[in-house]
């Protein structure tokens, strides 16, 4: 059973997590450049000095001291998101939508009292949702509101569009869908949808929650297939240029759609998971030997974008052998 699955991940060019650690990301990504993406707030520094749009900065909270300060430094704003600077997987954010007093309430309706806002802040700083537990520091930002678009197909959350680059191409995308189960985030380890995005066009095609295919949205019941991306060129260069600004050969970047202010990067990932090829039903590796296949170096942008939105063109997914 063993060799029949090995062989089955060989035929349909699906990256294993061992392939994906040696082959993409120890010879693609230095480690020096790591913190270049591990850490959000450098994230954001660098794509607003590359003129790409982030989430506004509020503030950050970097001492147990500060911890109180939350309702202080939001007020003004009434929304806003509370996250780990180096925070992994979605752990530790809290996205809240009105401020009464010194009290929070969540996306979700849930009051969160001062004290309990103080201890998830002394948490983050802590180190409990960063990589390695290491110190942290606790940002306070723009809450995205989603473009109507996905009125249909999200619940309470923001759903976020996953792109992978290698060596600066565009290689597959995924809508990443807020449900019940995930509590409103729009993570697949927890619960939510990833829907395959075909790269020519920005046109949704299958869903994947756990292990199983999905054709529409558990709490909505709105078909996931067949919606369209708006500004799907645009969305593919911003995701490129994460390769020359973080200098990460393999890299997924993580874009959301603001009803007001359009697209914008959230965060890159120097370790971007393999759940993608399940929810677009091809492996990767059927996209990356592609781009092996010719010398991209010298591809300006204009020639990245045009190869993404043309050299997959026509593949059909296949049904992948889990």
């Amino acid at each position: 059973m063993l060799s029949a699955l090995v062989e089955g991940l060989g035929k349909h060019r699906i990256m294993g997590i061992n392939a994906r650690n040696r082959d993409f990301i120890l010879p693609n990504n230095r480690r020096r450049n790591y913190p270049l993406v591990d850490d959000k707030l450098l994230t954001k520094k660098l794509a607003i000095e590359a003129g790409i749009p982030v989430p506004e900065l509020y503030g950050v909270v970097e001492f147990i001291s500060q911890a109180g300060k939350i309702a202080e430094i939001a007020s003004p704003h009434r929304q806003f998101a509370l996250k780990p600077a180096r925070g992994s997987g979605g752990g530790g954010i809290i996205v809240v939508k009105n401020v009464f007093g010194q009290s929070f309430q969540k996306v979700s309706g849930e009051i969160v009292s001062a004290p309990d806002m103080q201890y998830h802040v002394a948490n983050i700083l802590s180190g409990m949702y960063s990589l390695k537990s290491a110190a942290d520091k606790a940002i306070i930002e723009y809450a995205v509101k989603f473009d109507p678009i996905f009125d249909e197909i999200t619940y309470q959350g923001v759903p976020d569009i996953r792109i992978i680059v290698y060596k600066g191409i565009p290689v597959m995308a995924m809508l990443r869908l807020p449900t019940r189960k995930s509590d409103g985030k729009a993570n697949l380890h927890k619960g939510g949808i990833g829907v395959g995005i075909r790269m020519h066009d920005g046109v949704t095609m299958y869903g994947v929650q756990g292990r199983s295919f999905v054709n529409e949205h558990p709490e909505t019941l709105h078909t996931l297939a067949g919606r369209q991306i708006p500004n799907w060129p645009q969305l593919l260069e911003m995701a490129s240029k994460f390769y020359d600004i973080v200098g990460l050969g393999y890299v997924g970047v993580d874009i959301v759609l603001d009803r007001d202010k359009g697209p914008m990067v959230l965060e890159a990932n120097a370790r971007p998971g393999i759940a993608i090829q399940i929810a677009n039903r091809r492996g990767l590796l059927s996209r990356t030997e592609k781009v092996d296949a010719l010398d991209t170096s010298g591809f300006a942008m204009a020639d990245r974008i045009d190869f993404a939105l043309h050299a997959y063109k026509g593949e059909s997914g296949t049904e992948l052998p889990f």
